[in-house]
């Protein structure tokens, strides 16, 4: 089933696919099936994602993700991490006994949000998978809760996990000419400053890691530090009060070939 308005119209539909109870919906707003549905179609247009693809999914959640692409990677396999153990526990419990090529990971990282007592720095995070192990890395929502150094440790691993031809879908908040000019106008719908400093800008006040927006080059350098470069300009999001068909910005890294 490739033909995508089909596929989506199919998820929202399907009344025998798991979906967890309404207390483990800790990964954001909005419709969990229908978000769900709309992220495998970016991951199709815009990341050439094959049904034969290994998927990695780091900051797996709750299966939002997981769960459509059960109905798609009829020949690859998926795997998802994620610090917070009930989410993991859930998809453990309620996916991989349906769908075996999927399978759930719990990071014990340090997250002042989603992990609070975790023992361990996502700076210096190795992920438990050998190189070259996936065709597809997914980091949705992710950066948007990160320090530049997790985010650099990440770009790391994501570039030593990815095969040849790899690709890594990722979403944030990138502030450039226009997300500034949108916030200063009142637009957002965020507490970022349009007009503050940077780097790194914190858009709630104290609860920095809730929502964590960067300068655009300085988001690329640090993918760009391990051999990622993003493919296109970024689709960039409404929110920061400017057009567009998603919520954060897309952004796709392709692994530089070795000569």
């Amino acid at each position: 089933m490739t033909d995508i308005t089909t596929l989506r119209t199919y998820l929202n539909r399907n009344r025998f696919m798991p979906q967890p109870p309404a207390e483990l919906h800790y990964v954001g707003d909005g419709d969990y099936r229908a978000i769900g549905a709309e992220f495998l179609e970016h991951l199709i247009r815009r990341a050439d994602l094959a049904s034969s693809d290994r998927v990695l999914d780091i900051g797996c959640g709750v299966g939002r993700l997981a769960l459509p692409l059960t109905q798609f990677l009829d020949q690859g396999s998926y795997d998802g991490v994620d610090p917070v153990a009930a989410g993991i526990e859930w998809c453990t419990s309620s996916v991989t006994p349906i769908y075996p090529n999927f399978r759930f990971h719990h990071l014990d990282l340090s997250h002042p949000i989603y992990n609070p007592t975790g023992t361990v720095a996502t700076r210096s995070v190795r992920l438990p998978f050998a190189d070259g192990s996936f065709d597809l890395v997914c980091m949705i929502s992710v950066l948007t809760h990160l320090e530049r150094d997790d985010i650099l440790q990440y770009a790391s691993e994501i570039s030593r996990l990815l095969a040849p031809g790899g690709r890594c879908f990722a979403t944030a908040f990138v502030m450039n000419p226009p997300a500034r000019v949108a916030l200063t106008q009142g637009k957002g719908s965020i507490g970022f400053a349009g007009d503050g400093p940077g780097p790194i800008y914190y858009g709630v006040e104290g609860s920095p890691l809730a929502a964590v927006a960067f300068d655009e080059d300085v988001l690329l350098e640090l993918f760009f530090r391990h051999g990622l470069y993003r493919r296109n300009p970024a689709a960039y999001g409404f929110w920061s009060g400017r057009p567009g068909t998603s919520f954060q910005d897309i952004c796709v890294f392709d692994k530089a070939v070795s000569r």
